[in-house]
């Protein structure tokens, strides 16, 4: 017979499928949406974008067309800042987006919890938002898609994901705590780590490549809101820490967390 402690911690083995619920209800949001848009009129799709797309041109003013009047007024103004990031231009674009927000989305969830991950995702969404509409004035070209606020997601958790062990640190497979590591994320750590210094750049590098040119890396040429990709990801590289629940421990270590646990990991 075998004596069972019954007292000893179980190890819970990681879920084969972990994407924490506000992510994956982002991802149905978007797909739902496109479906819906996909099979409207041309006219109907005209509507929803002079409605709920971002159009530097609303907030600036046309030179070109001083009487212009954007529906909604003032309250449309505001809506458009985050309802643009429901709205994509084909399936290609907002399944690539569902896939990088899946990636880089799910971390970030993880560690800083379902509200707070909100927050942050429509902060990014709007501060890139903010970068288009003041690197364009007065543009009537409509901007649609998530891209700026997953850039944003993506700035926010470089601060974090080489905390963990293994070549790509929280994005490398492991489940729970190891995909969100728990030591604190300083900017200042952050931007003297090589490992996010070479991400930040080669990440701003491909926006400075593909962006102003239109060219993708299946060789399609398509417009490219670079502005608004670089703007949400500087927003979540730099404000990250102001979402961050995790701060330093009672032993004066780095990260919310109790003696022994360093992290993400349980030493028994």
């Amino acid at each position: 017979m075998v004596d069972i402690d019954e007292t000893r911690p179980r190890r819970r083995e990681p879920r084969a499928f972990n994407v924490p619920g506000v992510v994956l209800a982002l991802v149905v949001a978007m797909l739902g949406a496109y479906a819906v848009f996909s099979h409207l009129t041309d006219d109907q799709q005209s509507e929803i974008l002079v409605l709920f797309a971002l159009f530097p041109g609303r907030f600036t003013g046309v030179p070109a067309h001083p009487d212009l009047i954007f529906p909604g007024g003032a309250a449309g103004d505001l809506w458009s800042l985050f309802s643009y990031t429901f709205l994509h231009g084909s399936w290609t674009h907002v399944i690539v987006n569902s896939v990088w927000l899946l990636a880089f989305g799910s971390p970030v969830a993880r560690r800083i919890g379902t509200v707070r991950f909100l927050l942050f995702y429509f902060f990014c969404g709007i501060a890139g938002a903010l970068l288009q509409v003041y690197l364009n004035p007065g543009s009537l070209v409509p901007v649609v898609g998530a891209s700026a606020a997953i850039s944003g997601l993506m700035g926010g958790a470089a601060r974090f994901v080489f905390l963990a062990d293994g070549a790509l640190g929280g994005l490398g497979g492991m489940g729970g705590q190891g995909a969100a590591p728990r030591a604190k994320a300083s900017i200042l750590h952050a931007l003297t780590d090589r490992r996010v210094l070479i991400f930040v750049g080669v990440w701003i590098g491909l926006n400075f490549l593909f962006g102003p040119t239109g060219l993708t890396v299946t060789g399609e040429q398509m417009n490219i809101a670079w502005e608004a990709h670089l703007g949400g990801f500087l927003a979540g590289l730099l404000f990250f820490g102001f979402f961050d629940p995790y701060r330093m421990s009672p032993s004066g270590g780095p990260g919310n967390v109790g003696y022994g646990e360093w992290s993400g990991r349980n030493r028994l």
